[in-house]
């Protein structure tokens, strides 16, 4: 058997050690990914009660590397978190309300409770929830969410 150049060696090491290493492409199979079409779609999900990471992006190179992370971190933590990839320029208006102007951006939207009246008479009809809005600040890659859901105390795994 040949003996590894050290390049090799060196490479083999870092995929095994290296926290935040991604990975070359990897058979993660079905895209577990959603992608937005409707604000009640998006407000059904929420109303599963499972936390959402909502990926805010644009259509360029910049999103390639975004875009595998996002798969990857998908598949690792289905079902219990689900991941929604909105594209800003299809869907202005529901990007716009986030107010932020850099892209592509991340956001985590989770706990959906739902919410009191404090003695206001309402439609007993209507349902009101509180849903938490957390910015993801993270490295990213699968460990980053990791990371976040276990500051944030989101539970990832069933």
């Amino acid at each position: 058997m040949e003996e590894q150049s050290f390049f090799d060696r060196m490479i083999t090491h870092l995929r095994s050690s290296c926290r935040y290493y991604t990975g070359y492409p990897k058979d993660i199979g079905q895209s577990r990914i959603i992608h937005f079409t409707s604000e009640r779609e998006f407000v059904q999900l929420l109303h599963e009660g499972h936390p959402v990471v909502v990926a805010f992006t644009l259509r360029c190179n910049h999103t390639k590397h975004l875009d595998r992370v996002l798969e990857e971190a998908a598949a690792e933590f289905y079902p219990s978190v689900k991941f929604l990839r909105v594209e800003c320029p299809k869907y202005p208006g529901f990007c716009i309300t986030r107010q932020k102007n850099e892209y592509p951006f991340i956001e985590l939207f989770h706990s959906p409770e739902r919410a009191t009246n404090h003695g206001r008479t309402g439609d007993p009809n209507i349902t009101r929830y509180a849903v938490k809005v957390l910015a993801f600040n993270y490295d990213i890659s699968v460990y980053g969410f990791r990371e976040f859901f276990k500051r944030h105390g989101v539970k990832s795994s069933d």
